[in-house]
């Protein structure tokens, strides 16, 4: 299903993150975790989904995604802690493998 979405991926809880946009999370995130997206996540593994937040438009997901990577470092913690206190991967609760299983 397509929906535009920010999304946030972690290497580990309070790792190293990535900030990003699609109209596909879960095409996204398998992009990202079989490393079909060459760039900062697949060079330091950051595949673990920490947060995402859905939009219904995609003008106002890029407004939020510009935002977020304009945020403190620690702010960006507080958002994710908030919700997802243990940044678990949430994408195994969408249906995805869990990484360690990879």
């Amino acid at each position: 299903m397509k929906q535009p979405c920010v999304y946030i991926l972690a290497n580990k809880p309070f790792g190293m993150i990535y900030i990003g946009v699609t109209s596909h999370l879960i095409q996204r995130l398998y992009q990202h975790r079989t490393n079909l997206i060459k760039g900062h996540t697949s060079k330091f593994n950051i595949h673990m989904l920490v947060r995402f937040e859905l939009f219904g438009d995609m003008e106002r997901a890029i407004v939020r995604e510009k935002q977020l990577k304009n945020w403190h470092r620690s702010w960006k913690d507080g958002l994710i802690s908030g919700d997802n206190p243990q940044w678990i991967d949430l994408a195994v609760g969408l249906g995805l493998e869990p990484l360690s299983h990879r």
